[in-house]
């Protein structure tokens, strides 16, 4: 085997070379880290909340909330069926939710967005683990105020603590500020739910019925039960089922991001075959010289392949220190219901294992045929070049 410190000279003396391979690498690591951590901050929003016992109920047809309506009486009838969760003091975990669209102005840009206003009731919060007020106060109940997150209030005008925002006719006041750890309900506004059918002339429905089953084989029975009754026309899934069917809609963004990918790793490979190429044309001599005194073919093809290794792996740290340097980025984009989805790029261990997994991709194919070359050459006429 051929001694790795020969290798480490050896890019030590093509400094320039080199560097300029491992900042292109570095660049589409990078770029590549960028792309998958934007699907992969959509995915963690739609899902990080998500409890197995929760179950939605929809109108038969609907794919979201947006599209249906659940009579008064159905969302009665739903609440008083075995199998729900209770909370400590005997309430059924389970919330008739109104939701509705908020056409609101966006601070960074011209133009309005269909952002999602959620009429909800005291169990709502109950059912999102981890919902908090940070700051302000919750919403009165009968009045219309409003709670909403920090990320929806830095993306919408009216939004912040003490502004007003319309929806129709009416305006809410902000009251109050509430995280949950990056859930999908941190791209809604909250209010009572109550008020908010009065405004939008919804006073008889409700969107969906969201509750908690005491037990997996509940949650089941209750999907059943309640899909299985013609008359009131529902369906109920699971909230895994339902987030599922969001992100689908969203698949866009990983399609993007690994043709994205594909096309900057095509584009590094050439130039890291370029840098190693480089590497044996001028390296002949050495070459003919490491094969006369005894290392093999499979030696020096080693050789050349852990040079090119080191390359892309210098990059590939490079890029997942330039993409961690990013910080907390926030974005939106459009969810399945057609309103705003808030959520933050997701840098990850596992983002940051596929940006390095692609670097050691470019290194190995990059490099492969290099040294390939390098290995095909005579020994005599590898010696006789100067």
């Amino acid at each position: 085997m051929v001694p790795l410190k020969y290798n480490l000279r050896s890019l030590r003396a093509r400094k320039v070379g080199s560097l300029m391979t491992v900042l292109g690498v570095g660049m589409v690591v990078w770029a590549s880290i960028f792309a998958f951590g934007l699907y992969a901050g959509l995915e963690h929003t739609l899902t990080v909340s998500v409890n197995p016992l929760d179950v939605i109920v929809l109108r038969q047809g609907s794919t979201a909330e947006t599209a249906s309506a659940v009579s008064e009486s159905a969302a009665r009838d739903i609440l008083a069926l075995p199998g729900i969760a209770t909370d400590a003091e005997g309430r059924p975990l389970a919330a008739p939710e109104l939701v509705a669209i908020g056409y609101l102005p966006r601070r960074d840009a011209d133009g309005n967005t269909n952002v999602t206003v959620r009429g909800v009731v005291p169990a709502s919060a109950a059912l999102r683990d981890g919902l908090t007020i940070v700051e302000g106060r919750n919403f009165t109940p009968g009045v219309r105020e409003a709670i909403v997150s920090r990320a929806l209030s830095e993306r919408f005008k009216g939004l912040k603590l003490g502004e007003s925002f319309k929806v129709q006719d009416a305006m809410f006041q902000v009251v109050g500020y509430f995280q949950a750890h990056g859930a999908a309900a941190e791209s809604e506004i909250w209010t009572d739910q109550r008020v908010l059918g009065q405004v939008t002339n919804r006073t008889g429905s409700v969107s969906a019925v969201q509750l908690r089953a005491a037990s997996a084989d509940d949650r089941q029975r209750l999907i059943q039960r309640i899909t299985a009754d013609e008359q009131i026309g529902l369906k109920a899934i699971t909230e895994k089922e339902y987030f599922a069917e969001q992100a689908e809609q969203s698949q866009f963004l990983r399609i993007i991001g690994q043709i994205i990918a594909f096309f900057l790793t095509i584009g590094a490979m050439f130039a890291v075959a370029n840098t190693m190429y480089g590497a044996v044309a001028s390296r002949a001599r050495e070459i003919g010289t490491l094969r006369a005194l005894g290392f093999g073919r499979a030696s020096v093809l080693a050789s050349f392949l852990f040079e090119s290794l080191v390359l892309c792996l210098l990059g590939a740290i490079v890029g997942c220190l330039g993409a961690l340097a990013l910080g907390d980025i926030r974005t939106g984009t459009m969810g399945g219901a057609f309103t705003e989805v808030v959520f933050a790029f997701n840098f990850g261990p596992r983002v940051l294992l596929s940006g390095a997994l692609l670097a050691i991709a470019m290194g190995l194919l990059g490099g492969l045929a290099p040294a390939v070359r390098a290995v095909r050459m005579r020994v005599v006429n590898a010696l006789r070049e100067v």
